[in-house]
């Protein structure tokens, strides 16, 4: 029987809303799972597909006989024209749709009707520690990261690998984003050495032999699909000299891992350590979506390389974390979070590590990963908030 994880993620009231996220994330799953008397039509069946780019007025015919007001459109960007139809029927049968899509592009840049706030935005994240509960294992997530199937796959390498090398392809191809695959492809390996990184687009343009703007527009339609993440500097009443450009990463570690090149010459511990920061970063940016806390996710690095991993920064206050692979920590592990404290006081300061005992110095807690990766929830929300209370 397959494994079904309750989400953290709450639908938003009796209104109709997109839900975006990379494929793989369990989204009709936890469609099928809340709605389960809604209508529910794939726009991936060609049949289906066809009908309506055809004549995009059935939708109405096709769901007044089940007598059902509330319709789930599922990979919407691929006729982002049905959403002038969904638009009328919200107004005149006032029935409820949940639209979900694993890329935005097309809607966003293709002038569609977004339905004038009359639609929310939602976002499904791989699964999280919290997520999980007892099925939560450090190791395992590093190494296969927290898409659903890659958490219940008797061969979860397997499966990333054929993520990776297929169903990557096929977004691309599917959404016809670029006319080469093969050069794009390589760029998904070269990118994974930029992971948790600096990025510098330069050097990997060189390293491809195309042009700059090639590999540019890459990053961006790695964003637009939800695959890539480029986290931007927190400048914010900046007193420091701080470095300009964002830090990327892959979406989940484990997807990361199946790009990533193995070895003699690749060493264990920087993978590792990119794989770490990877998942802790895919933790923050789902806890923050599906709990609603409203942070501006981003990181901290002085000209002179004084660094804090993550920032975020919001109503609910300012975080500072910093991530160690190490079951030990050495004094000089807290210098960054010190430096940024003393320029942003008021900022909530901790270091996740490899270890098994909490500590506070001075206000900067030093917490196991293994037990503050469930916390997040509350951590960041504070002991009242919803999602500290479930388990």
């Amino acid at each position: 029987m397959a494994v079904v994880f309750p989400r953290d993620l709450v639908p938003p009231g009796s209104q109709s809303f997109f839900l975006f996220g990379p494929r793989g994330t369990g989204k009709s799953t936890w469609l099928r799972q809340v709605f389960p008397d809604a209508v529910h039509l794939d726009l991936l069946d060609l049949r289906l597909y066809t009908e309506l780019l055809a004549h995009p007025e059935r939708l109405e015919a096709m769901v007044r006989p089940t007598g059902r007001p509330v319709v789930v459109l599922d990979e919407v960007q691929r006729l982002p024209a049905l959403l002038d139809e969904v638009h009328r029927l919200i107004e005149a049968r006032r029935w409820r749709f949940i639209m979900t899509g694993s890329s935005a592009r097309k809607l966003r840049r293709g002038g569609a009707n977004l339905l004038a706030g009359r639609a929310r935005t939602l976002t499904m994240h791989p699964l999280t520690a919290h997520e999980l509960g007892k099925r939560f294992v450090l190791e395992g997530s590093l190494r296969h990261g927290h898409l659903p199937m890659a958490c219940t796959e008797p061969d979860p390498a397997g499966y990333l690998a054929s993520y990776a090398g297929t169903y990557l392809r096929e977004e691309v191809q599917a959404e016809a984003l670029t006319r080469n695959l093969d050069a794009f492809a390589r760029f998904l390996v070269t990118a994974s050495f930029s992971q948790a990184s600096v990025l510098s687009v330069a050097p990997i343009a060189r390293e491809l032999g195309v042009a700059r703007k090639s590999v540019e527009a890459w990053f961006d339609l790695l964003d637009d699909l939800l695959l890539g993440v480029r986290l931007p500097v927190f400048t914010r009443r900046a007193r420091r000299a701080l470095v300009a450009h964002p830090k990327f990463y892959l979406f989940d570690a484990g997807v990361f891992r199946a790009l990533r090149p193995r070895g003699p010459l690749d060493s264990v511990e920087e993978t590792d350590g990119a794989a770490l920061e990877t998942l802790v970063m895919q933790e923050l940016r789902a806890t923050n979506d599906n709990h609603g806390l409203g942070y501006q996710l981003s990181y901290w690095r002085t000209r002179d390389g004084k660094e804090v991993d993550f920032v975020l920064y919001g109503e609910r206050g300012l975080h500072a974390v910093e991530v160690k692979r190490s079951g030990r920590f050495r004094d000089e592990d807290l210098d960054g979070l010190r430096l940024f404290r003393a320029d942003y006081p008021a900022a909530r300061c901790a270091l996740l590590y490899g270890g098994e005992r909490e500590y506070d110095f001075e206000g900067i807690r030093v917490l196991p990963l293994s037990r503050a990766l469930p916390r997040l929830p509350t951590l960041l929300g504070g002991a009242g908030s919803k999602a500290g209370a479930r388990r």
